[in-house]
């Protein structure tokens, strides 16, 4: 029994021995694998305002829930609203994940608030060709500033422009000079300053990440981080139908067309009372006008110059200048559309190709629309008392002198006097309506009146 025993016992204990021996290896099989790094691509083509800001403030909201290893934004834009790349940068700087703000591709340029993002964010990259910079601050109502208002400005924006670069280990100097001197770099003159003012030059999107993996960066707080790319899945994110119809509409071209279109539907609606389509949609036509307004560079005296060329072409069928006042209408709408945008900015104004012939558009249909209106309004009446003067009846009775007798018209019969002698039978003539009584004299045949006025 012993010896049986005895060997009971060594066979539980090599078993126990050769399951802690496999036990790692069973562990190792079993383990999930660990997943690709994921990586939150956004494209930016568009001025930078409120839209713009929400779009990118919630890619990165997204990428760090997520918990995406990178959020790339492939940015180029002529520049935008101080208050949303201040907005963007404080997302930028918060962000729990690495942002990467690079500008391609070949022949684009981050200008402006552009550039104030781009140094920004924890890599700065361009693609070969593009260039960034030229961030002078300009007002945002289109207005000119005075020298001292300028300066102010200029200094707040350097400001902000000098202590992103240098928490970023960025050219400090330049980063400046981006903003006081309105100077631009391209993309080997950003690379080789020293020190940087990017990061790095990759020719496309996929190189870019190869690039980036493996490299150490440093957060804003001054934590360092490892990029671990290598098979990375990259997950796109698009603007939202309601964001994408925003941007556009905050374009200068099409919040002219608006404008031009809603004042047109109003103007329509005004001199013709209860066709509602018009009126409806230049309502909505001028309020995503005004909208857009609030983003652009708008100069207030281009705008008066517009609405003071309507009120030289509606006085123009009113009064006879000859052509005077329609060609100074005319010529009001141009000079006010070419003024409308106020920005040094090449895609934030208008130019002739689209000023012209909306201004001489609209200026054809509007001299069209009051004349129709002045025309209508010198025909005689046809309707109420007004529409009775000259109509021709019949004396029911005979009218003497001063005193009342009645005749038949517009099928009814009516108590008349008259300043001369009317037979009974006589065809009559409607010279005036007091009231219930008329005032009427003898007509001739077909209803021409005897007599002078």
């Amino acid at each position: 029994m012993r010896p049986a025993a005895a060997r009971i016992r060594f066979a539980f204990a090599g078993a126990w021995c050769l399951t802690l021996a496999l036990a790692p290896l069973a562990a190792r099989q079993t383990a999930p694998a660990s997943s690709p790094p994921l990586v939150y691509a956004a494209e930016v083509d568009a001025i930078i305002h409120p839209v713009t800001a929400e779009y990118m403030i919630g890619t990165i909201d997204r990428a760090s829930a997520a918990g995406a290893a990178l959020v790339v934004f492939t940015l180029r834009t002529p520049g935008g609203l101080v208050d949303s790349t201040l907005a963007i940068n404080k997302a930028i700087i918060a962000s729990r994940t690495p942002v990467v703000v690079y500008v391609a591709p070949s022949g684009s340029r981050a200008a402006s608030a552009g550039f104030l993002i781009t140094i920004a964010a924890d890599v700065a990259a361009m693609a070969p060709g593009t260039h960034i910079g030229a961030a002078h601050p300009v007002s945002g109502g289109g207005e000119k500033m005075d020298e001292a208002m300028s300066n102010k400005a200029a200094q707040d924006v350097a400001a902000q422009a000098r202590s992103l670069a240098e928490q970023r280990r960025r050219n400090v100097a330049l980063a400046e000079e981006a903003v006081t001197k309105s100077r631009s770099f391209t993309d080997q003159e950003a690379l080789s300053a020293s020190p940087p003012l990017v990061d790095l030059v990759a020719p496309t999107f996929d190189d870019l990440l190869k690039q980036l993996d493996g490299r150490t960066i440093t957060r804003f707080d001054g934590r360092t981080v490892t990029l671990h790319l290598a098979g990375a899945t990259v997950r796109r994110v698009e603007m939202s139908w309601r964001q994408r119809l925003l941007s556009a509409i905050a374009h200068p071209q099409v919040a002219y067309l608006l404008f031009s279109l809603g004042t047109l539907g109003l103007t329509i609606e005004l001199w013709n009372p209860g066709a509602i389509v018009p009126g409806i949609v230049g309502g909505v036509c001028l309020l995503l006008a005004f909208f857009a307004f609030q983003i652009l560079p708008v100069n207030y005296a281009g705008l008066l110059l517009i609405l003071f060329g309507l009120i030289l072409l509606v006085l123009e069928v009113k009064v006879t200048s000859f052509g005077v006042l329609a060609v100074g209408g005319i010529t009001s709408l141009i000079f006010g559309s070419l003024m409308l945008m106020d920005s040094p900015v090449p895609e934030l104004r208008l130019g002739l190709t689209i000023v012209l012939p909306v201004s001489l558009g609209f200026s054809a249909v509007v001299l069209f629309l009051v004349r129709l209106a002045v025309e209508s309004q010198r025909r005689r009446a046809v309707t109420g008392e007004a529409g009775m003067i000259g109509e021709t009846g019949q004396a029911l009775t005979a009218i003497a002198p001063g005193r009342a007798g009645r005749v038949s018209a517009h099928g009814e019969i009516w108590n008349a006097t008259a300043d001369e002698s009317i037979a009974e039978g006589d065809d009559v003539a409607i010279t005036a309506v007091h009231g219930l009584k008329l005032t009427v004299r003898r007509a001739g045949p077909g209803g021409a009146a005897q007599g002078g006025a």
